[in-house]
């Protein structure tokens, strides 16, 4: 007979009823079960559903709260509380504490997941018998993937990031697990771990895979970046040294566009008769 262990789920046979417990087994080994983790009582060799962890002594125990993660299968588990020294804690379905240690979180704390976040993970279990969360890696997702419809191009998806790099993010899909690649030129700030993000799909690749945005489509980035503007020149006085002529780089360091965004949203802006432009300045009217 296969060894329990911490982590499994199995059928056990009720043996004997305590006071306050029920003694399981499948004829090897005894596992107690708590009355409290059981909605209807059992009677006398009933055969029940459970998941096994370590109690406080180490020792074996069931819960008949299934998990919705297990070992060896990937889903999304809502983030419960973040810590320094611990990690994020996960909601896996039963009330066992279960962690994504903070070793395997980003470098940067501002890209750790918060609460209401959703991670990517599986789980494992150390050597003592704790459980614990263990994010997905791009091996593995390579190998759960859904292949993207090309029908998706210029959809809005809603994905959440698994891995971070600086040239860019990976994402999964929430609704269909499509593996989602924004490049860094296509967003303006780098998204948390686990967050729930809007992408614009740009690109679905003969893999299955897809390149996607989290910029505004022109029209719609067209008054967002007009407000930007609007708003810093209100903060500085009423005007500033930039114009058409200013350069790229210029822009990009200050505003976080292109060129090309910044003139279309200094166009937008004269038109409303709210700016003028003088001797390289633009000026509010």
């Amino acid at each position: 007979m296969t060894q329990l262990q911490v982590g499994d789920v199995t059928k056990l046979v009720v043996k004997e009823i305590l006071d306050s417990k029920y003694i399981l087994t499948n004829d090897e080994v005894d596992i107690p079960l708590n009355a409290s983790d059981v909605e209807e009582e059992l009677q006398l060799n009933d055969h029940v559903e459970v998941f096994l962890y370590a109690d406080r002594r180490g020792d074996l125990a069931a819960t008949t709260a299934i998990p919705h993660i297990l070992k060896d299968e990937y889903g999304f588990a809502k983030v419960l509380h973040v810590s320094e020294h611990d990690g994020a804690k996960i909601d896996i379905g039963t009330s066992r504490e279960v962690f994504v240690p903070a070793e395997d979180l980003p470098t940067l704390r501002e890209l750790w997941p918060e609460p209401g976040d959703h991670l990517y993970v599986t789980l494992r279990v150390d050597r003592n018998g704790g459980l614990f969360g263990r994010l997905i890696n791009e091996d593995r997702f390579l190998e759960l993937y859904e292949d993207a419809d090309p029908s998706l191009f210029n959809q809005n998806i809603v994905a959440r990031p698994y891995r971070l790099l600086p040239v860019g993010t990976f994402l999964i899909g929430v609704d269909v697990p499509y593996r989602i690649f924004v490049h860094e030129s296509e967003r303006k700030a780098e998204p948390r771990l686990g967050a729930d993000v809007t992408v614009r799909v740009i690109e679905v690749k003969e893999d299955g895979t897809v390149n996607a945005s989290m910029l505004p489509r022109v029209y719609e980035r067209l008054s967002e970046d007009a407000d930007q503007i609007f708003a810093y020149l209100q903060e500085a006085g009423g005007k500033m040294p930039f114009g058409d002529k200013s350069s790229p780089e210029e822009i990009k360091e200050m505003f976080n566009m292109s060129k090309g965004a910044f003139k279309r949203a200094l166009g937008t802006l004269m038109k409303a008769g709210r700016i003028v432009q003088e001797d390289g300045w633009t000026i509010l009217k």
